[in-house]
């Protein structure tokens, strides 16, 4: 029986017949030929630089197409080698960035890719879809369309070097989530953290991602890119469970020694001479499970400086814990990082753990109790253009790889099922940045003079540094959630206000943006697109942007004022629910535990008001931890 595979290339030109398609074929039948001898394989190609070709691109489209994606890329979660990637190819930036930022903001271009690839699929009828870099949006765009999402069925699509995963091509083209493709035999996608080419992993979660799987197909070739297709075709985990699979015309999802091998996630040995990564095997076909509950608790008091350490934060983690098992979390599904453990790796890699498998019903729970930071970040065009909030881990160090901000966390979280609970707590501050001292103990670091001179401008008239101004992605979803800046008094030059940050951990702002042409924002909808946006948590803050959380000392016991009242809130209302008769309605919901706890705070006399960010129909829920 001959096996069928159409292939779609990416970026770059590639003309028809040549040398390119014997490169994909080779990379693509001989792994496939050396399992199976007498396997017949087929190989047809969709061509798309036609599409491109007719339509023109300005000199300053270009730049901002790399400004865009740059953005994404220079982020640690999306390759490490920036610098090698725009002298790579700021010469062909046309037929790279250039092609991707087109496509997504073009929506006559998506429709003719669509229109092409779906034609070619009708008339080749194949058993699988490889599609590469660029080709994988227009994969992804044709099986998730009304129209044309049946052509998927029963089918095996295999990507790579892809995209999708870029959070501005996610955030404009996907309105800011990603759809699993439940009709195909299998979705495998090939991730390799060393392709520098604007991409990264594509995260799916639920019941209907089951057929997804994720494989690290790690190499790094020294000098280049690493985004050709033909190291990740012949990579050995590509052939174990992809080729291996068809090979043999069995299940597709790849069956070894009668073991399904389908995952959501599979992370494995690196390639010899790499560094080993951690193996996570999960099977596809999952059996319905109860409802789980999992905590991570994340406590510093210990930092790198010294002067920056801090009293209470693990005495918090244990507190929270204590609070968690007497609400019905098992001890074994809570897990906690202290101090130098708890680096931006350690934390990133617990994240995995608590998110894993993560399913509708579940309830998922993150505390950090520590530093808070803002940082002025750089973007593509080398200006200061944003304000991000950010955890102070461990081994923070003012720079992008060591700060956990919003970026790296809406990347773990944004794609989970709308009916999972992720409830997160922050007991620590972000409106550290602007001052240089306060009164008392406060959880916010400041910057060293040179990262807070970014967020400084200098006023020659007044000759005095006043601060900048830095616009959120979305300005109505800023304001409906997070209120109107906080104003400075007109002609104080006063340095010491707070200054609003623009990406506010757990917010996932970059995905929400507003900013998009207008076709592309009535294209790039969540309703146009079969969803309700991101993926947004229940998330409390321990004050509001422009304030401090203070340490408390409970005689010699040293603990955050907010969590400490937070748990003395919910021990307190647990009692009196006790108290109640048998089916009474719980008293707090989520809003009302927010305002309690902040009430305790002003009555003990700390100016900080804790927030609540959530959907209204969540602010109204009675709190889990009650139960």
């Amino acid at each position: 029986m001959t096996l069928k595979i159409l292939c779609v290339h990416g970026i770059g030109r590639h003309e028809p017949g040549q040398a390119w398609e014997e490169r994909w074929r080779a990379s693509i039948v001989e792994p496939l030929q050396r399992l199976a001898p007498g396997r017949e394989v087929q190989l047809e190609f969709v061509h798309l630089d036609a599409e491109f070709g007719a339509r023109e691109i300005s000199a300053g489209d270009v730049a901002r197409a790399l400004r865009m994606l740059v953005g994404s890329a220079l982020d640690p979660l999306f390759g490490r080698r920036e610098r090698n990637l725009l002298g790579t190819v700021v010469d062909r930036v046309r037929w790279t960035a250039g092609m991707v930022v087109q496509w997504v903001e073009d929506a006559g271009l998506r429709r003719a890719t669509r229109t092409r690839l779906a034609a070619r699929i009708k008339a080749f009828q194949p058993d699988v879809v490889v599609a590469h870099s660029l080709g994988t949006l227009v994969a992804y765009d044709t099986f998730t369309d009304p129209k044309t999402a049946g052509l998927i069925a029963g089918r095996t699509l295999v990507t790579c070097a892809s995209q999708i995963g870029n959070p501005f091509v996610i955030g404009q083209f996907a309105a800011g989530r990603l759809l699993p493709l439940p009709q195909a035999a299998h979705w495998f996608h090939l991730h390799n953290p060393e392709d520098a080419v604007f991409t990264g992993p594509i995260r799916l979660a639920g019941a209907d991602a089951d057929n997804y799987t994720q494989l690290r197909t790690l190499f790094d070739i020294e000098g280049v890119a690493d985004h050709d297709v033909e190291p990740y075709m012949r990579h050995r985990l590509t052939v174990d469970h992809v080729w291996a699979g068809l090979a043999q015309g069995g299940e597709q999802g790849g069956e070894r020694g009668g073991e399904p091998v389908g995952m959501a996630s599979l992370e494995t040995v690196a390639p010899t001479g790499a560094a080993p990564v951690r193996s996570k095997p999960r099977v596809a076909a999952v059996a319905s499970r109860p409802p789980r509950k999992r905590a991570l608790l994340v406590g510093i008091n210990e930092y790198a400086d010294p002067a920056a350490n801090l009293a209470g934060c693990v005495n918090d983690v244990w507190l929270v814990s204590a609070m968690l098992q007497e609400s019905g979390y098992a001890a074994e599904d809570i897990r906690i990082v202290l101090n130098d453990r708890a680096t931006t790796a350690g934390v990133i890699e617990r994240m995995d753990w608590l998110l894993d498998d993560a399913r509708g019903g579940d309830t998922c729970f993150f505390y950090y109790s520590g530093h808070g930071a803002q940082v002025p970040t750089y973007g593509a065009d080398g200006k200061v253009d944003r304000l991000n909030e950010s955890l102070v881990l461990h081994d923070f160090d003012w720079s992008a790889g060591k700060a956990f901000s919003d970026t790296q966390f809406h990347a773990l979280y944004s794609q989970l099922p709308y009916d999972l609970r992720l409830v997160c707590l922050f007991d620590c501050c972000h409106a550290g940045g602007m001052t240089r001292a306060a009164a008392q103990r406060v959880r916010g670091l400041n910057p060293p003079d040179d990262i807070r001179h970014r967020m400084l401008r200098w006023d020659g008239a007044r000759e005095m540094w006043l601060p900048r101004s830095f616009e959120a992605p979305s300005k109505a979803y800023d304001e409906r959630f997070n209120g109107k800046a906080p104003t400075r008094a007109a002609g104080s030059g006063r340095d010491d206000t707070p200054l609003r940050a623009t990406h506010r951990l757990g917010q996932a702002m970059d995905l929400r943006a507003g900013s998009a042409p207008a076709s592309t924002r009535k294209a790039g909808t969540a309703q146009a697109r079969g969803h309700l946006g991101p993926y947004l948590p229940t998330l409390i803050y321990a004050c509001s942007d422009a304030q401090f959380a203070h340490e408390y000392e409970h005689g010699p016991i040293a603990h955050g004022a907010f969590t400490y009242s937070l748990v003395k809130t919910l021990r307190r209302d647990r009692r009196e629910a006790a108290g109640r008769r048998k089916g009474a309605a719980r008293t707090l919901s989520f809003a009302q535990l927010v305002e309690a706890v902040g009430r305790e705070l002003a009555d003990l006399g700390y100016a900080q008001t804790p927030s609540l960010i959530a959907p209204q129909v969540v602010k109204d829920m009675a709190v889990p931890l009650l139960a």
